[in-house]
């Protein structure tokens, strides 16, 4: 496998693994009762995201890429 193919795999995965998760819709900032703004919950459910499509894009990329040898 050559290093085109292997961005292409690595491009259709990542694709099909976020196509095939639900995301949220909505991230909330919250505001305690002093009127300080904090994102930590914003940066987890983002994150949280993020990590997931990845974890599902890798494995069906290494579990590819193990097939093909």
């Amino acid at each position: 496998m050559n290093e085109q193919e292997l961005a292409k795999l690595v491009q259709s995965k990542l694709d099909a693994a976020y196509k095939a998760s639900e995301h949220p819709k909505k991230f909330f900032i919250t505001e305690n009762g002093r009127g300080v703004t904090d994102g930590g919950d914003l940066y987890n459910a983002v994150l949280d995201d993020v990590m997931r499509v990845m974890n599902k894009a890798l494995t069906d990329i290494l579990a590819e890429v193990v097939k093909k040898k």
